[in-house]
Order: structure tokens, then C-alpha cells, then sequence
């Protein structure tokens, strides 16, 4: 695993070298494999991203969209991370509709869905259901309590390593989200990060050793590159380093 770890300024900096790490990786997959897959994260943080993604001029017929988590609700519920991806960067540029991914939430049964959405992922990579997809680029973010994608503290979740997606659990809500496996088998997972609220859990995911269970964050380890992006009230207690 290559580690990267970035601390800039403020959030206008976070949102720019976000992009700038996001469109390289984005030309750099394209010109290797000729399209390039890249999971979405949900919450406030990245969208001022995904705004900037869309002011670029890209190859957009060679990019393929997918979320790493999303919330058990209709896609245009106010809490979608779906709709909000949709708003603030995929309705404003010429993606083919069928390179937009969502995970589905509309079959009454978080599990069913979990299910259907494995199947897809797996017939889009051609991958046999003993083998795991590898996804270009894989962004995340990370809650105060620590926990990345639908990954929660103390939950199921955190166990599934013989799935693709599986429910998560928020408070008795239930959640469509990547498993650890398939987020550690990706080229490149990027952790957008902003705001003070986030240094306790970042103290955590960061120490030499820890709970995993209670901080699940820690358990994101990809076999490709790691890269921690965090502004300055976030990342002020790490340094900038690359291993």
C-alpha cells in the first residue's frame, strides 16, 4: 500500500486538490484501461468536489459511476447520496445514463437490494462471484465516531468479508454500503476530510494500533493507494508524508 497523506489550508483548497488528485487518477485509468470506475461518497464535504468535477472537460463517456454507501431511502428523497451526486455534478454534464450506477433502494428490502446491486457490480467487472472488482477510485469520508461508507461502529458490517455490498446499520436505519474487501481491492481510495469535529476520530484511525470494531476507518487498508486529503482544521495534528 502507498500512503499519502495531504494537509491544506482551508476547505477551497481541500475542494481544489481533491479535484486535482481526482481528474489525474480519472486521465491516468482512461489512458491505461480505456474507462474508469469511480465510487462516490455521500455527506457535505465532497460536494463543493463533485461541483468542481463538473466544471472540467472530460471524456465523460469513459467514466463509470457508482456510490460506495448509500441511505435506504427513494433516489430523490432530500438524504440520497444519490440525488445529491446527481445535482451537484451528473446532471450538468453529457455522462451516457448508462454509466451512472446507482445502488437501488426501492425493492422494500435493504437486503434484497444489497444482493441485486452484487450481481450488477459483478456483470459490469465480470468478476465470478469468488472474486472481487477492482474500482479505479474509491472516495470516502469519515464521521466524527469514525466510520467510513455505511460502516459503523460495532456493526455486522464491519464482518462481511465473503460479499460485495451488504446493509450497514445507522441507528436502527438501515444502509446499502461497499464491504471492507471490495473498498481495500481498489487502485485508489481517497479520503476527502474537513472540520474540527473530525481530529478525535482522526487521533484514532491514525494510531499505531487501535480497536478497528470501534474505530472502523482503521480497516480501510487498499491494496493500491491510500490518500488522506484533509484541511487544516482537520489534519493540523498530522504532518503532510508519503510512505
Amino acid at each position: 500500500m502507498k500512503k499519502i497523506v495531504e494537509v491544506v489550508a482551508d476547505r477551497e483548497a481541500l475542494t481544489q486538490r481533491s479535484l486535482e488528485v481526482i481528474r489525474s487518477q480519472m486521465q491516468a485509468a482512461i489512458a491505461e484501461r480505456g474507462i474508469c470506475t469511480i465510487a462516490l461518497a455521500g455527506g457535505g464535504t465532497p460536494k463543493p468536489v463533485y461541483e468542481a468535477i463538473a466544471a472540467c472537460d472530460l471524456p465523460w463517456d469513459r467514466i463509470h459511476v457508482f456510490w460506495g454507501d448509500e441511505r435506504y431511502v427513494p433516489p430523490e428523497h432530500p438524504d440520497s447520496n444519490q440525488r445529491m451526486a446527481r445535482q451537484a455534478w451528473l446532471d450538468k454534464v453529457k455522462i451516457p445514463a448508462a454509466n451512472i450506477h446507482p445502488m437501488p433502494t426501492t425493492a422494500g428490502d435493504p437486503v434484497k437490494d444489497a444482493l441485486t446491486h452484487e450481481t450488477q457490480l459483478q456483470e459490469f467487472f465480470k468478476v465470478s462471484a469468488l472474486e472481487f472488482p477492482t474500482f479505479d477510485i474509491i472516495l470516502l469520508g469519515i464521521g466524527d465516531d469514525a466510520h467510513t461508507a455505511s460502516l459503523f461502529p460495532g456493526t455486522e458490517a464491519l464482518q462481511v468479508r465473503d460479499r460485495l455490498i451488504t446493509v450497514g446499520n445507522k441507528d436502527g436505519q438501515p444502509r446499502i454500503t461497499f464491504t471492507v474487501p471490495l473498498i481495500n481491492h481498489a487502485r485508489s481510495v481517497i479520503f476527502i476530510i474537513a472540520g474540527a469535529s473530525k481530529k478525535p476520530a482522526l487521533a484514532q484511525i491514525f494510531a499505531p494500533s487501535g480497536d478497528d470494531i470501534t474505530y472502523p476507518a482503521r480497516l480501510i487498508q487498499p491494496e493500491g493507494e491510500l490518500w488522506w486529503l484533509l484541511d487544516a482544521t482537520a489534519g493540523e495534528d498530522l504532518q503532510s508524508q508519503k510512505a
